[in-house]
């Protein structure tokens, strides 16, 4: 235990931790009027207060027409004071405070976003469902721009650090992957077309960043899928990252679209996600077709590890691995590989505290037992852990979850 590197400091450019944790940028679906709440910051204070290194709040969009949810944070300055109050709080704990900020491309619908929702390309979004228009070149040096703004917003305030989601299938992720961009200017066809979006935000990003603020950049290792980026192409992209002077990769995978659970694993609750939609037609249409539409893919210990270890190999600049962790002793071992910090977030919910316990016990390992339960029902109201409910669940729901429970 002496020789854990867990709890010293690390540094990401300008910004040192007090240690190796940090809590991603899972959603919390605690933002009505796309404004942060009192839940939201009593949240992310609990997980300060349990110990972590840095808490980043989940994804803001840096436009309206970026925005996925209608419980998404949105930046604008008319909330600069409500996340002030935030980032003080999360201070006063010892934690350092971070957003993670990014544009959901297609993955939206004109009643959340206000518009048709914009992506690399044109087409149908099934999710929606919706038609998407692809973004004009000529409005792409205005949305790079936007991302920069909402850096100069996030140190208004008091943000530590920037997480830019270049992930996940959203819009940054649209224009590399070649499964989603399928445009015929310079910004389609070869991988340095694809990567000139990415390179036009981390411009705007670095320059907005300048000395006091960190960034960190979220991106795939690969996209999950058949037909989407493999490691040849992602790890060009990787050092492209490392070029830009970002101060560390959070190395992720998955296509919120394509392949979900490939980013978070294990099964989808579908009984529990349709119990808590309001729309009727979805509802049905996910409790028919969910199964399908939303694959499993086991659960195991620090499902990214393999991958992330080749990165490693490749690359100088810190790096921050996450996925799947819930005990001190992978944890250790992941830092023992090289990875400069983790990063957790279902852990974190199952239990604010567990950086603490971690502190006091090698063994320590968090209660989740990966039945999803929590991401199942932030698709509609906030994230919460069925182990910390107040209300009691549905017997439907109960029995659904102790059966993908017995499995994990």
């Amino acid at each position: 235990m002496g020789n854990s590197k867990l709890f010293t400091p690390v540094t990401f450019g300008p910004l040192t931790l007090r240690n190796r944790t940090i809590r991603s940028a899972a959603f919390e679906s605690m933002c009505p009027g796309n404004a942060p709440s009192d839940m939201l910051l009593d949240y992310h204070r609990s997980v300060a207060a349990g110990g972590i290194g840095m808490t980043t709040v989940a994804y803001a969009a840096v436009t309206r027409s970026g925005l996925s949810f209608d419980r998404q944070l949105w930046m604008r300055p008319e909330i600069i004071p409500g996340l002030r109050k935030l980032t003080d709080a999360i201070h006063a704990e010892g934690a350092a405070a971070g957003i993670q900020l990014g544009h959901c491309g297609n993955m939206s619908h004109k009643s959340i976003c206000g518009c048709t929702p914009v992506g690399a390309s044109g087409g149908f979004n099934l999710y929606s469902p919706t038609f998407v228009r692809g973004l004009r070149a000529d409005e792409l040096p205005e949305m790079a721009h936007a991302y920069g703004r909402s850096v100069n917003l996030a140190r208004e305030a008091g943000f530590d650090a920037v997480e830019i989601h270049a992930g996940h299938g959203y819009l940054i992720s649209q224009f590399l992957s070649p499964s989603t961009n399928h445009r015929k200017d310079e910004f389609g066809g070869s991988l340095q077309n694809r990567m000139r979006f990415m390179d036009m935000v981390m411009e705007e990003v670095m320059k907005a960043a300048g000395s006091d603020m960190a960034v960190l950049v979220k991106m795939n290792m690969r996209d999950g899928f058949r037909g989407g980026m493999e490691m040849d192409e992602t790890m060009q992209v990787a050092k492209r990252l490392e070029q830009s002077g970002a101060h560390g990769l959070v190395l992720s995978g998955g296509f919120v679209s394509k392949a979900p659970m490939y980013v978070m694993r294990g099964e989808m609750p579908i009984r529990s996600m349709t119990h808590y939609m309001t729309c009727w037609w979805l509802k049905y249409g996910v409790r028919m077709a969910g199964k399908w539409m939303i694959p499993a893919v086991p659960f195991k210990e620090a499902y990214f590890l393999e991958d992330a270890l080749k990165f490693r190999a490749e690359l100088k600049m810190p790096l921050i691995y996450v996925g799947g962790l819930v005990s001190r002793s992978k944890i250790d071992e992941v830092l023992d590989d090289g990875f400069d910090a983790v990063q957790m977030a279902r852990a974190l919910l199952n239990e604010p505290g567990f950086v603490n316990r971690m502190r006091d016990e090698e063994n320590a390992r968090c209660n989740c037992r990966h039945s999803n339960y929590c991401i199942a029902r932030m698709y509609s109201i906030e994230m919460a852990c069925h182990q910390h409910l107040g209300e009691e669940l549905p017997a439907c729901l109960k029995r659904e979850i102790e059966r993908i429970e017995a499995k994990g």
